[in-house]
């Protein structure tokens, strides 16, 4: 019998259908094309209330009202800039510098009492760990601008009203960065090395400030500029809390100059200028610590 009689043909593998994997190529590329839409609308509706700022913040009162709004009028930018610092004597740089204290005490102290407690939450075992850190995340759903009603009445008592105390104290509290810091802690920080350092004789606060907090520091820098942005943008609180125009933030300050501008038209670029003034510490920030940060966030992600 010859090779050619024994020899069989070899079956081929049936292709799928064209029409199936055209069908499968086409819901990808709208699928590709739903996700770049959606993150092009996102991107334009956080950039374009900026670019307007820019653009009004170049322009004198009677442009602000007269132009397209992206569009430059007659330069006036210099101008309203030396407004906004001249004016009630550079009362506009005092309430600069509250801000960044206040923001600076918030994300230094208040970020490192969040990692010390996430930090205890995820390595130490104590009787209703379980329920105390449920109550912080029910404090992560409740709203800030709830609080401070019970805030004010309790500072009422204590007698701490209209005095830095009464911005400093509850910006210490964050919920929210104290379950990040339980993520980091536990994607950061092995039990391994703990056990290491407790058998060398370190205890517990030494094995959190030599080995914890270092290892958690791209999550505490993390942490930290949430809460920097938080405090700057604090508005209900130091509204409430404070009467001296000496001890305001930025945000309420130029909520004060924007009641001004309805009878005073000219006050309208100072407070559009003082805001774009106002992002600049922000944009500071941001920039100077994006590497922890992102760092921080992507290894926050996975556990």
């Amino acid at each position: 019998m010859s090779t050619s009689t024994l020899s069989r043909p070899r079956a081929s593998t049936p292709a799928g259908p064209p029409k199936r994997r055209r069908v499968a190529r086409n819901g990808g590329f709208a699928s590709s094309f739903t996700v770049n839409a959606l993150l092009i609308l996102g991107c334009a509706y956080m950039v374009l209330p900026v670019v307007w700022l820019f653009f009004a913040s170049t322009k004198n009162t009677a442009d602000l009202y007269g132009t397209a709004a992206y569009a430059f009028g007659e330069p006036a930018f210099m101008d309203n800039i030396s407004a906004v610092l001249n004016q009630d004597g550079g009362l506009f740089l005092r309430w600069m510098a509250n801000s960044m204290f206040y923001a600076a005490f918030g994300a230094i102290f208040g970020g490192l009492i969040s990692v010390m407690a996430g930090y205890a939450f995820d390595k130490f075992q104590f009787r209703g760990k379980d329920s105390f850190f449920g109550i912080v995340l029910v404090g992560v759903l409740i709203p800030n601008t709830a609080t401070v009603l019970p805030m004010y009445l309790l500072a009422s008592v204590f007698g701490i009203t209209n005095t830095i105390w009464a911005i400093l104290i509850p910006v210490l509290c964050n919920p929210f960065g104290v379950y990040l810091a339980r993520v980091y802690s536990a994607a950061y920080v092995p039990a391994e090395t703990l056990e290491a350092a407790r058998v060398d004789g370190a205890g517990p606060i030494r094995s959190f400030f030599s080995l914890g907090l270092p290892m958690m520091m791209p999550g505490y820098i993390t942490i930290a500029l949430f809460q920097f942005v938080g405090v700057w943008n604090n508005f209900m609180l130091p509204l409430v809390m404070l009467q001296d125009q000496q001890l305001l933030p930025v945000s309420v300050g130029i909520s004060i100059w924007q009641g001004y501008s309805i009878p005073q038209p000219e006050f309208t670029p100072m407070v559009i200028t003082g805001s774009l003034l106002s992002i600049i510490p922000l944009l500071v920030a941001f920039i100077m610590l994006q590497r922890f940060w992102k760092s921080g966030l992507t290894a926050g992600s996975v556990k």
